[in-house]
């Protein structure tokens, strides 16, 4: 990297990239790049000094990233191979890499805490991210979410030898990282556009326990199908809610707290308090706390951490908590698999049970949508009443006879349509919600503010 003098990110607002741009920005690098569409994201970044254009045309390319032997580019796999800007790099001899052999070159001069599985790596990755940097340890932290906490997916220690990496199974890219502890979450099937099977799914994570390093650690969760194939020198433990090397004791809800003794191997850790305190969060926190006890971070600095860790966003975010019994509530998640989507509203489920739910769930790929209907239907048959939005496309074009009509018809809920984005809105203020929770990994995000302010005009 001492080599380059600047980076051009193609897809350049993508959440993952955005920690980069930022992490070589801290270095003195000079840093550019291209996106499709402005975002809140891309300004902010703009504003903290990468150039960013939002037309394909290679005449806009800032001079600074015209020499391909001081310019890295670095492009993201949700951008098509036909960009004219990639075109113009390639042709004209420049380096092209994927945004996840960047992120490999920095777990391989760190020691990387990594963290994989279909669900919950965004919230446990952040997690850690926390705990390092509320105890003084620090570490740098590439995120797929934005922290509450900090209002970036990006933490920076010009100090700590640690990184945390969110390491995403899409199109292999974890297979790049040097994982000095990896962390498996969950392999639910996903992503079979890309692995064909779901044995070829597994197998992939089966490679990425295979690059572990000698000294290093494999945390999985109890009862995957998944058998690791670590290098010799690795230590391999389990981790859940309930069993495993690291798991909780002593669990106490109430007054809209969740407190619990995390057991590791060599001591209990006594009353760990969540600050976002859902159900899933107590897994999501052993996991997190599992790797951070590995690298020997004190106990005391754990429990103070998790208690002030607010999450990312959307991860199980309130946008509305009217006070008292009846209040009205406001939650998004965003949750786009089926097992997700199921932790979601059970969650909601449990912290208010006897309400009635409504759930606003835009389906994320025409590929997830065709492979996995019957479980989001399943899942979704949980509220009282859904409410689904056309299919997000994101990468893909559009696959005959698969639309959000092939979940809907298998919801066995009482109430249920599919809305526009359009008519979803104008019809909110009279749909008289109780609790409700949107989720997907869409553009719903962009009708969060305009879905809370009907929502909070709705007659009663």
């Amino acid at each position: 990297m001492k080599e380059f003098d600047s980076l051009y990110f193609v897809g350049a607002g993508g959440i993952g990239m955005a920690a980069l741009e930022r992490y070589f920005l801290a270095q003195g690098k000079r840093v550019a790049g291209y996106d499709r569409t402005p975002s809140d994201l891309t300004a902010a970044l703009q504003d903290e000094g990468v150039h960013i254009d939002f037309d394909e045309d290679p005449a806009l390319i800032p001079d600074y990233c015209r020499d391909p032997e001081s310019t890295l580019v670095v492009y993201t796999p949700a951008v098509p191979d036909s960009h004219q800007g990639l075109t113009y790099f390639r042709q004209h001899g420049f380096e092209v890499v994927k945004r996840a052999a960047l992120l490999g070159v920095v777990t391989a001069h760190s020691r990387g805490l990594c963290f994989a599985g279909t669900h919950g790596k965004t919230t446990t990755s952040s997690m850690a991210a926390h705990i390092l940097h509320s105890s003084g340890i620090g570490c740098n932290a590439f995120l797929g979410g934005v922290l509450r906490n900090y209002g970036s997916n990006f933490l920076l220690s010009s100090t700590s030898p640690f990184s945390v990496i969110e390491a995403d199974e899409f199109d292999r890219s974890f297979h790049h990282l040097h994982p000095h502890i990896a962390v498996i979450t969950s392999t639910d099937p996903d992503h079979l556009d890309i692995y064909g099977t779901p044995e070829n799914y597994l197998e992939g994570f089966a490679h990425f326990t295979e690059l572990i390093r000698p000294g290093g650690a494999l945390i999985i969760h109890t009862g995957l199908a998944l058998k690791p194939r670590v290098q010799e020198g690795v230590k391999t433990y389990t981790y859940s809610r309930e069993e495993g090397d690291f798991h909780a004791a002593n669990i106490r809800k109430g007054d809209g707290e969740i407190t619990f003794d995390l057991v590791t191997p060599w001591e209990v850790v006594e009353d760990i308090s969540l600050g976002v305190p859902v159900d899933i969060n107590i897994e999501n926190a052993i996991a997190a706390m599992a790797a951070c006890r590995l690298i020997e971070v004190p106990a005391d600095a754990m429990r103070q951490a998790m208690a002030t860790f607010m999450g990312p966003k959307r991860r199980f975010e309130f946008w509305l908590k009217e006070p008292g019994k009846t209040g009205r509530v406001m939650i998004d998640d965003y949750a786009h698999h089926p097992g997700e989507l199921r932790a979601s509203i059970t969650s909601v489920r449990d912290l208010y049970p006897g309400r009635r739910l409504t759930v606003i769930f835009q389906p994320h790929l025409y590929t997830r949508t065709r492979d996995f209907a019957d479980g989001f239907a399943e899942a979704l048959s949980l509220a009282d009443e859904v409410i689904l939005l056309p299919i997000y496309p994101a990468r893909e074009d559009p696959i005959p006879g698969v639309t959000s009509e092939m979940i809907l018809e298998r919801v066995t809920s009482a109430k249920k349509i599919i809305y526009s984005k359009e008519n979803l809105i104008k019809s909110i203020k009279l749909s008289n919600f109780d609790v409700l929770l949107t989720a997907g990994a869409g553009d719903i995000a962009n009708l969060l503010d305009q879905i809370c302010v009907e929502y909070k005009q709705q007659e009663r």
